[in-house]
């Protein structure tokens, strides 16, 4: 009978203990390759998704927030600019597109985005990509009419000529509707971008909606800069023009570095994180050297009867550390399972609040590091065990109990 085959017969001859080590390593395996791949994926996503602009022009306040607001359309706008400043930057020779929004109204939960839909799909949201329509027409002028992201229109239930009522503010209130209605007139191919969850409709449907201040009928609430190929110089010179020589409008640039600062103001939560991971996996090892060694004890004469039929010192040893090896690599195939479910939720919660797409089987080094140093903590768990069984004396083992 070969090494492999006795570990294998003591394993299973002690399921419960294997499974209930096994299962400790698979939840601290689980966990630590999900928090890694997470902050690695969601940081990455981040600041690399712009929806194809370089910067935001906003009224004067916070460039993450006006980051937030225009682009992952999670925060809300600091306050509304002038038609005129929209029109002097749209005229600036460095830039290629200046596309102009207006926020402040959601239907059940999602938010409504006044725009020009025309010139929004000229632009490359991603290299190579520009918007596209799964169903129906882009609107032609018509204040009243809609088109809908993919995943809005899926999650609301919206179709071609389905027509609703906008509520005012962006958290769903059954008292805040609005008395217009909008057509859906087409829903737009997935992004993977934030332009999944919203609602576009024409820029003079925000600006006009009843309840909405006639004096600011003009405003915008932020204009999305696409600067032209090699304009990097431009960018700069409009962060002096608005940021420092100016002091009413901020002039958000470039939005991959100012999205990196968000994620660097959390690296103590991740850090926490990382430290639960750590204590949870040596939490684990610990588990597999406890069940290992105490099953020492009612395996002592196993193992005296398995020295007394020829099997060598070593034979014994290899077998002990052999089944703290197994229990580690049946815990890391089983980490590697619960990763991707657990992966695969937090991916869902994750692009049904901000629009991001994060992929559960995207490569990552952990993905290889984390299971092949569990196997290792544990081999490492199981030399003590290990080297009492190659201690142990034939005679007093097979010796009665009483």
């Amino acid at each position: 009978m070969t090494l492999l085959r006795i570990v294998y017969r003591s394993l299973r001859q002690h399921a419960f203990t294997t499974f209930v080590a096994a299962g400790s390593i698979a939840l601290a395996a689980g966990l630590a390759l999900t928090v890694w791949s997470i902050k690695s994926q969601a940081e990455d996503a981040f600041t690399r998704v712009d929806a194809g602009f370089d910067a935001v022009l906003g009224a004067r306040g916070s460039k993450l927030q006006l980051v937030l607001n225009a682009v992952f359309h999670l925060e809300a706008s600091p306050g509304n600019i002038r038609a005129a400043d929209y029109e002097q930057i749209a005229r600036h020779p460095a830039v290629a597109h200046a596309i102009p929004i207006a926020v402040g109204d959601n239907y059940r939960g999602f938010r409504i985005v006044g725009t020009p839909i025309e010139k929004l799909a000229q632009v490359e949201f991603a290299p190579g990509r520009t918007l596209a329509l799964a169903a129906g027409t882009f609107v032609e002028g018509d204040a009243h009419e809609a088109v809908v992201g993919s995943f809005a229109a899926r999650r609301l239930g919206l179709s071609l000529g389905d027509v609703f009522h906008p509520y005012h503010g962006f958290v769903y209130d059954e008292q805040a509707r609005h008395e217009e209605t909008y057509t859906v007139r087409g829903i737009l191919e997935p992004t993977n971008t934030p332009l999944d969850r919203v609602i576009l409709i024409p820029l003079s449907g925000v600006q006009t909606m009843s309840g909405h201040a006639a004096a600011a009928a003009t405003d915008v609430s932020a204009v999305l800069v696409k600067l032209r190929p090699g304009a990097a110089v431009a960018g700069f010179q409009l962060d002096v023009l608005y940021n420092r020589q100016g002091n009413r409008l901020t002039f958000a640039w470039p939005i991959a570095s100012i999205m990196g600062e968000l994620f660097s103001k959390f690296a103590w939560f991740q850090t926490v994180l990382a430290l639960v991971a750590y204590g949870v996996v040596l939490a684990a090892v610990g588990t597999v050297l406890v069940s290992v060694y105490g099953s020492m004890a009612a395996r002592r004469r196993d193992l005296a009867i398995l020295r007394a039929l020829g099997a060598r010192r070593s034979t014994v040893f290899l077998l002990v550390l052999g089944e703290s090896v197994f229990t580690g690599l049946l815990g890391a195939i089983g980490g590697l399972g619960l990763h991707f479910g657990l992966f695969t939720i937090a991916a869902s919660i994750v692009r049904a609040e901000t629009g991001v797409v994060l992929d559960a089987f995207a490569w990552h080094p952990a993905l290889a590091v984390v299971p092949v140093a569990l196997v290792l903590l544990c081999a490492l768990a199981g030399l003590v065990p290990a080297a009492k069984a190659y201690r142990n004396d034939v005679a007093s083992g097979l010796a009665p109990v009483s």
